[in-house]
């Protein structure tokens, strides 16, 4: 895997309350083949991580602000989940625009758990194959996305897996979605 993503820029969009495990290890992934990644938020500083919801799990130093950056800026979009995290983010216009103008570009965007509620605020589920965590779904359905249960699903530039329980099978889906890049006829397609 080293090299593979030859120093691509990824976000990482996140907020207080983000699955600790679902941004370390996919993180991981993609620095290990080559990529280099960025915490972005909706907060400056550090947000804080959780354990499956409920237990402090340390925190994320963040190194940008969702206001201040570009889909130009990244070729490449991950969207962790946990619970509290995507709740946040969709309550931010500045981090709903980010989603919205990253699935429309035909840049590659990948989301585990609760990370695919984000897609629902961005209004970009309709007509697509996804998959979350089981209490997302009616959500992802009421938007449109045909919603299945399987541990990771790509339906053009996006990729979604269900739980934890799926990261290794989604770090390792990521990693080669990513190295593809953009797809614009899908895009195109789907905007």
């Amino acid at each position: 895997m080293a090299g593979e993503l030859n120093g691509r820029r990824i976000a990482i969009l996140a907020a207080d309350g983000v699955e600790r495990v679902e941004l370390e290890r996919p993180r991981q992934a993609l620095d290990d083949a080559g990529a280099r990644t960025a915490v972005v938020s909706i907060i400056g500083g550090e947000i804080q991580a959780r354990d499956h919801d409920l237990e402090d799990a340390g925190t994320f130093p963040v190194d940008r602000l969702v206001g201040e950056v570009s889909v130009d800026d990244y070729e490449a979009l991950l969207l962790p989940g946990g619970t509290v995290n995507p709740d946040k983010l969709r309550m931010e216009s500045a981090a709903v625009r980010f989603v919205r103008d990253f699935v429309r570009s035909g840049k590659p965007v990948a989301s585990i758990c609760h990370g695919p509620w984000n897609f629902v605020e961005a209004d970009v589920a309709r007509g697509r194959r996804l998959t979350s965590w089981p209490s997302v779904r009616t959500d992802l359905r009421n938007a449109g996305a045909e919603v299945v249960d399987e541990p990771v699903v790509t339906d053009g530039n996006i990729t979604t897996s269900r739980s934890p329980d799926d990261l290794p099978t989604f770090c390792e889906r990521i990693v080669q979605e990513f190295a593809k890049g953009p797809q614009a006829s899908v895009a195109a397609q789907r905007a």
